[in-house]
């Protein structure tokens, strides 16, 4: 017989977004139950941003310590890679959720292990692996917090092959002699970064024409000729037409005709909704699509489901799931409570505008790429009329100061007609604590005449603000 339980609310998916879903809901005085078939914590935790930038923590430290006059001669060995490795496995604790499923428990929030479908209209069954059932019901709404996982190309060969994903490529517990990596979007450069720098040799293999595609053009540049002179291979315009792997080693036949020979082989190349085992078949939707959504997160054609993070497709990154998870949350939480008309206005308490408006988003290669908002090609697209502005970062005293031969740009793009930053990106050494500041600027729409009393200590790297603004007056 299966059991039944009834709760407010019901969030699939006990990753960052799924988490704050619930903590918000709760906050909110509803009930919550969170469905996860993995470990709380979710892909970000264990398999993504954190160990990823536990990989990448003593790569950027040590790079930025050999352009220190007195410290570089300190630091031109070898990383200790079982010691980085070791640190790694202490950011993911171990891939152990004792101490997220205590944080569950203090919130006063159920956790339902097994895989979990919907089953109709508010209605989860969750299916635990000794085979119970227990269908949950939502008195108000479910939420799809399930993310994305790794998108494989239907290569011949591939399946035994057994590539990385960025799974693999953020767990492996040892470092390979050779590297191939498929992509070059972030993922590929972030691990192409960390384990060059472990002892690997990577072949970076890029089927567009320059790296970080959505970042404005000279990020890819940058971070390219870094890698390149940290003695990765970069090769451009190339694609992977098969794969075979004999005697444990991968052999990646090209579009050209050549080949590459490597111990792994990564392929970093996209993403795909985890929807396709989720019972989206019972309420009319696809299974295996991006749900769409409106300003409030709630899925388009629902009263009662909502889609946060990744699985809507709008901003897939960490930090935008868990900003609509606390849009999600007060949007569920004002209509329990029967609100009659929300805040979905741009800015408002129930929409997720920074979506579309304010995403930031951090490269930890070396040199690091931040950006915040549109690139000059997006603001161009959307029918804006625009300037960029940019500025070698090199000249700013504190860029100096940070590294010997500091090597950086700064761009900002701004609106002509309103006179306030639609985009900024910058690429050096440590830019990405930079970054929030532009999204500060972007988000309160602070027109250039307010920024320009807005002051950077001397002499700092944030001092690119000042010169930024002084190129755009002249």
């Amino acid at each position: 017989m299966t059991d039944s339980k009834t709760y407010d609310v019901v969030v699939l998916g006990a990753g960052p977004v799924g988490e704050n879903v619930a903590d918000r809901a709760r906050a909110g005085g509803l009930s919550v139950a969170i469905v996860e078939s993995e470990l709380v914590g979710g892909e970000c935790s264990y398999w993504a941003c954190m160990p990823s930038k536990a990989l990448l923590r003593p790569v950027i430290a040590r790079a930025d310590a050999r352009k220190v006059p007195g410290l570089r001669q300190s630091v031109q060995g070898p990383l200790d890679a079982a010691a980085v490795l070791a640190h790694r496995d202490d950011y993911t604790s171990h891939w152990k959720d004792d101490g997220q499923v205590g944080w569950l428990d203090s919130i006063g929030v159920d956790l339902h292990r097994g895989h979990g479908r919907i089953a109709g209209t508010r209605q989860v069954t969750v299916t635990g692996s000794d085979g119970s059932e227990v269908t949950l019901t939502a008195r108000h709404a479910v939420a799809v917090c399930t993310g994305t996982r790794a998108a494989l190309p239907d290569l011949p060969g591939i399946a035994d092959v057994k590539p990385w994903t960025s799974r693999e490529a953020t767990s492996a517990d040892h470092v390979p002699g050779r590297l191939a990596v498929v992509g070059g979007g972030v993922v590929a450069v972030e691990m192409a970064t960390a384990w060059q720098a472990l002892g690997s040799q990577v072949t970076l293999l890029v089927r567009g024409e320059g790296l970080l595609p959505r970042m404005e053009p000279f990020a890819g540049e940058l971070v390219a000729k870094a890698l390149r002179e940290a003695g990765a291979e970069v090769r451009t315009g190339v694609s992977v037409t098969a794969v075979r792997r004999e005697n444990g080693t991968v052999t990646a036949t090209l579009d050209g005709g050549d080949t590459l020979e490597a111990d792994e082989i990564l392929f970093a190349t996209g993403r795909a909704p985890r929807t396709d085992d989720l019972g989206m078949e019972t309420i009319g939707m696809d299974p295996g699509a991006w749900l769409p959504v409106d300003e409030s997160l709630r899925v388009q054609g629902s009263t009662w489901l909502y889609a946060v993070g990744d699985a809507n497709h709008r901003a897939l990154l960490t930090h935008q799931g868990k900003y609509q998870a606390r849009i999600a949350g007060a949007a569920i939480t004002a209509r329990a409570q029967g609100v009659p008309l929300l805040e979905t206005d741009a800015w408002g308490a129930h929409s997720a505008t920074a979506d579309r408006a304010a995403v930031p988003q951090v490269v930890f290669t070396d040199p690091e790429a931040a950006s915040a908002g549109l690139t000059l090609a997006e603001a161009e697209a959307a029918g804006r009329r625009v300037r960029a502005v940019d500025y070698d970062m090199a000249g700013v005293a504190g860029a100096g100061l940070y590294a010997d031969g500091y090597e950086g740009r700064a761009r900002m793009i701004v609106d002509l007609d309103r006179e306030v930053l639609l985009g900024v990106t910058f690429v050096g050494p440590g830019v990405g604590e930079l970054i929030h500041s532009a999204t500060v600027a972007i988000a309160g729409e602070v027109p250039i005449d307010r920024l320009w009393h807005a002051v950077p200590a001397y002499p700092t790297v944030s001092e690119v603000w000042l010169r930024l603004l002084e190129t755009y007056r002249g």
